[in-house]
C-alpha cells in the first residue's frame, strides 16, 4: 500500500462501447488524473484513454477532487476504488473542547472490509485520534498518477 498527495481530478469519458451482447451503448465513465490545472487534466485523461478506446470519444465533466490522499494496492486483487472520509479528533487546550478536521481518501482495494484494513494500515503512524466516518465504493474506474 503506498500513498500519493497530488492535486487530483475526475474526469467523465462518454464513448461507445462493444457489449457483451454484441451491442454497442454509450457509457460514461469516471477516471481520477493527478494535473495541475483543469487543460492539463484534460489533456492527461484524454492521452490515457486514445490507448484504451478505439473510436471517438469525449470528456464530458471535469472537477477538482477533494481527496487528502490516494492509497495505491499492488495486489491484483484490488480492483475496486473506496472514498473514505476521515476525521481527525484533537482537543482545543484554549476552548477545552474537541476539534474535528475531515478529510477523505481514495483507497483502492478489493472489499469495503480489505479497505479499512488499507486505511487502518496507512494510518498506523499517525499519532493523534482519527475516526472512519464512512467509506463507499466509488464508480472510479482508475487512477492516472504522474509519473
Amino acid at each position: 500500500m503506498r500513498a500519493r498527495t497530488a492535486t487530483w481530478f475526475e474526469t467523465k469519458i462518454r464513448y461507445e462501447k462493444t457489449m457483451e451482447d454484441g451491442l454497442d451503448k454509450k457509457i460514461t465513465e469516471l477516471y481520477v488524473v493527478d494535473a495541475l490545472s483543469f487543460t492539463e487534466a484534460e489533456t492527461r485523461i484524454t492521452e490515457e484513454m486514445s490507448s484504451f478506446i478505439s473510436g471517438e470519444f469525449k470528456v464530458t465533466d471535469i472537477k477538482q477532487a477533494s481527496y487528502g490522499e490516494i492509497f495505491f494496492s499492488d495486489a491484483a486483487a484490488d480492483d475496486k476504488w473506496y472514498k473514505a472520509k476521515l476525521q481527525y479528533i484533537m482537543f482545543d487546550e484554549k476552548t477545552e473542547k474537541e476539534k474535528r478536521t475531515t478529510q477523505y481518501f481514495l483507497v483502492q482495494a478489493a472489499t469495503l472490509s480489505d479497505a479499512v484494513k488499507h486505511i487502518v494500515e496507512a494510518m498506523s503512524t499517525y499519532m493523534g485520534d482519527y475516526a472512519i466516518v464512512s467509506i463507499a465504493e466509488t464508480q472510479v474506474m482508475d487512477v492516472y498518477e504522474k509519473a
